[in-house]
């Protein structure tokens, strides 16, 4: 199965604009053709993001959103700590897929990471829907 790890603006993205990549691609791990893979640092910044007032998303689908991540995801504890990336917290995220052996980490700031991270590709969410979709 296909090892993936989503930055968080990804699941921002799919909370808001339920009809676009990003949410096909979160539709698809939850239907089980990826394998979404977190770390515990992924799980609490999830958090703290996506119950931030300003996206007014309503507790009933983060509920289900996390009791999603909390029961069907990899849980991966990352043994090194990265400083690869400018933007420290995402630097969780590569320690994430280098842990899980993901596949790809979906962003929608691909800037802010290396084009590769050992065997894990950084794409967005058009590109992964595109590499394993068609």
């Amino acid at each position: 199965m296909i090892r993936v790890v989503l930055d968080t603006n990804v699941l921002v993205s799919a909370m808001l604009a339920r009809h676009g990549n990003e949410a096909l691609v979160l539709r698809l791990a939850r239907a089980g053709i990826f394998r979404a893979c977190v770390s515990h640092s992924i799980l609490d910044e999830y958090e703290l993001v996506l119950h931030r007032p300003a996206f007014r998303l309503q507790h009933s689908i983060l509920d289900d959103l996390f009791a999603f991540l909390r029961a069907e995801t990899l849980l991966v504890i990352p043994g090194v700590a990265l400083n690869v990336s400018h933007h420290e917290d995402d630097n969780r995220f590569l320690e994430c897929a280098e842990a899980a052996k993901a596949d790809f980490l979906v962003t929608g700031n691909k800037r802010h990471f290396p084009l590769q991270w050992k065997n894990t590709r950084i794409v967005n969410a058009r590109e992964l829907l595109l590499e394993v979709i068609l």
